[in-house]
């Protein structure tokens, strides 16, 4: 029989990464009765915000001399292992759970269970799943909200309500292990397995039996994707539970250095499921450079070591057909000469031109200036790569270090750890301790790619 940990926290705010518990309730259930409860104030050490206080009635005099976090810490140990742990809105409350064990470099595992989840499945059509409205919708008395032991109590109330709906456990335990049913998993894979895996960022591979990589994976929960993987019903997910015979991951803290160790390992190992990411050589390009009349130009050819030093390379590609194609699409885009992009080759205007569709940069009707406006525009969008010397600092894999990512003259250069109390060190310096990595021509695009979508990084630059 199953054995439930109901759990509620209070916190200083909604992030656990920077935010701490001022408040923690945990209630046993074995599925038909409490077992056990726990409840205290916890001293955060640090301020409890004025906006927090007016929720939840927790003040920094309450919990002044609370105890704090590592003195509880066994207790919380002792009640929730081998157990489920079970809260309304379960990420919330067990991240902070965990990221307060992270600090204290113990690795906080539970298999988890959301009755917000398991309230919308059993109870369909309420207007509001949030405890407040379950409460009040199921007559249920708690004498203050927004605090631990009474919310906690609450979730129990509505957690037994649906175990008598479901009449059993059985569906319960299909949630739990993400819709996953043993019966399909390969021989050597278990729940057990899939559940001792971590939920960090990372990559993952799957093995055949030969101990061949058949699949690499990047996920920022990487047990909850590989759960995924599992309940696939499509001809992918088939393919992979039919071939798997072991898992493998690597934790990176950082999910820019996932995505370049991800790219990086798929071009290495060229695993069979894979399809993005897997071309190793991009053959072709689109380079840039200014005629005689001082009109920028473009063309789509082969991509060679020569012409990259005598002209500006700026995309490149696995084949020449989409070097082509994707050109194509910039003068239609832009409103660009075909001529002055090789791919008209008359001797005079271009066909666009008697077309109206150019105006004539071709014969010297459009000013340089007015054209080469437009092709920058053009360059800039196809400019995915980076530039210069930097390192980003991105998050560790646990809160005493920093994961380092190094670019180099516009060139991915590795990535490395760095302990957060170490003194920083100067850009050079850091670039030198870089982890050795094989050229990618995915690396800048997915650098420049993450950095633009305003994650909340440091870069320092040469």
């Amino acid at each position: 029989m199953s054995r439930y940990a109901i759990i509620d926290v209070e916190t200083t705010g909604g992030t656990a990464r920077f935010e701490r518990i001022t408040e923690i309730a945990i209630v046993l259930h074995d599925g038909d009765q409490v077992l056990d409860t726990f409840s205290t104030l916890l001293n955060p050490e640090r301020s409890i915000p004025w906006s927090i206080t007016q929720l939840t009635g927790i003040s920094n005099d309450m919990v002044a001399d609370a105890p704090k976090f590592f003195e509880v810490a066994k207790q919380v140990v002792k009640m929730t292992e081998g157990a489920i742990f079970v809260a309304h809105n379960v990420q919330f409350d067990y991240s902070f759970v965990r990221e307060e064990f992270a600090r204290l470099g113990y690795p906080f595992s539970r298999k988890q269970l959301c009755t917000v989840r398991l309230s919308r499945q059993v109870f369909p059509g309420l207007p509001s799943y949030s405890l407040s409205n379950l409460k009040r919708h199921f007559g249920i008395f708690a004498e203050r909200s927004h605090r631990a032991l009474d919310d906690t109590l609450a979730t129990t109330k509505i957690f037994e309500m649906i175990l008598q709906a479901q009449q059993g456990q059985d569906s319960i335990r299909k949630i739990v292990n993400y819709g996953v049913k043993e019966s399909r998993l390969p021989p050597a894979i278990t729940l057990e397995r899939l559940h001792d895996l971590p939920e960090t960022c990372g990559v993952y591979y799957l093995y055949d039996a030969a101990g061949s990589i058949i699949y690499v994976g990047k996920s920022l929960n990487i047990r909850k994707r590989i759960f995924e993987h599992f309940a696939d019903n499509t001809p992918k997910g088939e393919k992979m539970r039919s071939g798997v015979a072991d898992i493998g991951f690597e934790e990176t803290g950082s999910e820019l250095a996932a995505l370049l160790l991800e790219s990086a390992e798929i071009k290495k190992h060229q695993p069979p499921i894979n399809r993005a990411l897997r071309t190793k050589n991009f053959n072709a390009c689109i380079v840039s450079y200014t005629n005689q009349s001082g009109y920028l130009c473009m063309a789509a050819g082969k991509n060679t070591r020569k012409k990259a030093q005598n002209l500006t390379v700026v995309a490149e590609y696995p084949k020449l057909d989409s070097a082509r194609a994707h050109l194509q699409s910039l003068v239609r885009q832009f409103e660009l000469c075909e001529k002055l992009c090789n791919l008209d080759f008359h001797e005079h205007a271009c066909f666009q031109y008697n077309l109206k569709r150019c105006y004539g940069a071709c014969v010297d009707e459009e000013t340089v200036e007015s054209y080469n406006e437009r092709v920058q525009l053009a360059l800039a969008q196809m400019d995915r790569g980076v530039t210069g010397s930097f390192v980003v600092v991105d998050r560790g894999r646990n809160d005493t270090e920093k994961c380092l990512i190094g670019v180099r003259d516009g060139a991915f250069c590795g990535f490395t750890y760095l302990d957060a109390s170490e003194q920083a060190l100067a850009v050079p310096e850091l670039l030198e301790q870089m982890k050795s990595s094989s050229a990618d021509p995915d690396a800048s695009r997915i650098i420049r790619t993450y950095l633009d979508g305003g994650k909340r990084v440091q870069v320092l630059r040469l």
